[in-house]
């Protein structure tokens, strides 16, 4: 029996990122850091980047999930990591969906503020 790839963000997040358009169809694709991403009200939530989802999510959720082991800092310098941004590697797509989901509601709440 053949094996499975592992899941990548290169694969998942067209997907994930197809459902949550049709879901909410005032979002949009761009590009964020060249890489293809989601943004609402002009603001990214997240992005694939290699073989990762990268999200925008609260500093403490951000922090959980580096100490959980779920997530890496989000590093496109090297030691400067992006404040409010965490990756999460080799997603499949319902992880994908998950955490876009997650970044969408956040970052959502910031613009009503």
């Amino acid at each position: 029996m053949p094996t499975q790839p592992a899941p990548t963000a290169a694969t998942a997040f067209p997907a994930a990122a197809a459902q949550l358009l049709a879901e909410h169809p005032q979002d949009e694709e761009g590009r964020m850091l060249h890489a293809p991403g989601l943004r609402t009200g002009g603001k990214f939530y997240g992005f694939a980047s290699d073989d990762a989802l990268v999200v925008k999510l609260p500093a403490e959720r951000v922090a959980e999930l580096i100490a959980g082991g779920a997530g890496e800092p989000c590093s496109p310098r090297p030691g400067r990591p992006m404040r409010e941004w965490v990756t999460i590697p080799a997603p499949d797509e319902a992880t994908c969906l998950r955490y876009l989901r997650e970044a969408r509601a956040f970052v959502t709440g910031l613009s009503r503020r």
